[in-house]
């Protein structure tokens, strides 16, 4: 049987690979045929690999070694375990199914009872979650036998556990942060005091240098200053007397709400 690309000089049991021509022919001698083996081998698997990823087939691959070792691989996740297992017997039973129906059904009626089995796997596995999920809500509890209600307990004992560890590490984490922003408000409050006395200074300071200050005179910011006394009489020759222009409500004679000029 001719291959594309083989020149008809080549013999049925050589094909050319490389550089040189490779006799497809048993290994005699067991170092080589073990490196070959483990070559070929990786080659195979990686082609398998490619295939499954490129145009998204299922594979399933199984090779034994002379001493019996076997080495497999597929792309098929079993949807019975929660982890997703890679499984080979999915693929073995599929291809079983599909062998064993091909006689009764097309291939498109055999994929789609595959998906309607393993839509019903996925259904029950839900009502089983869903069943879960309510027991630890403390629903659906009459159903429970003793070794159900213990393990319930013991899982929703070891999620109190985690919620208040790690309800207790926020805590200490919102107390360190409050106690360092009250050391930083102390600092603040700190310093800005220490920035009012400074102005204090400044202007006790600037009020003794002004002339007339009064020299030692106190003077505080902030404090009632004591009502100053009357001031003098000018000497002048016409001046108005103070008191004349508030209202005398006793009116014991007429001339004292007259004008005085001197």
């Amino acid at each position: 049987m001719m291959f594309p690309g083989q020149s008809s000089e080549d013999s049925p049991g050589q094909r050319k690979i490389g550089r040189g021509k490779i006799e497809i022919k048993r290994i005699e001698n067991t170092t080589n045929r073990q490196v070959t083996f483990c070559k070929r081998r990786n080659g195979l698997l990686k082609k398998a690999y490619e295939l499954s990823v490129l145009c998204d087939a299922e594979i399933a691959l199984i090779v034994f070694s002379s001493r019996g070792r076997l080495y497999e691989y597929a792309n098929h996740r079993s949807r019975s375990t929660r982890v997703g297992l890679i499984s080979v017997k999915a693929t073995i039973e599929r291809y079983k199914k599909a062998c064993s129906d091909s006689s009764t059904g097309s291939v498109a009626e055999i994929n789609a009872q595959y998906y309607q089995q393993e839509a019903s796997k996925l259904r029950a596995q839900i009502g089983n979650l869903l069943n879960a999920n309510r027991q630890m809500l403390g629903e659906n509890v009459s159903a429970m036998c003793m070794k159900d209600m213990r393990n319930t307990e013991n899982k929703l004992e070891t999620s109190l556990k985690k919620i208040r560890c790690k309800k207790n590490e926020l805590l200490f984490a919102e107390i360190e942060y409050m106690q360092k922003r009250e050391m930083e408000l102390h600092n603040s409050n700190q310093f800005l005091r220490a920035k009012i006395a400074q102005n204090e200074r400044s202007c006790q300071q600037d009020m003794n240098l002004m002339p007339g200050g009064g020299g030692g005179a106190n003077y505080d910011i902030g404090q009632p200053q004591p009502s100053q006394p009357p001031a003098q009489p000018y000497e002048n020759r016409n001046y108005f007397q103070t008191n004349a222009l508030q209202p005398n409500h006793s009116y014991p004679r007429q001339d004292q709400m007259a004008l005085q000029l001197v």
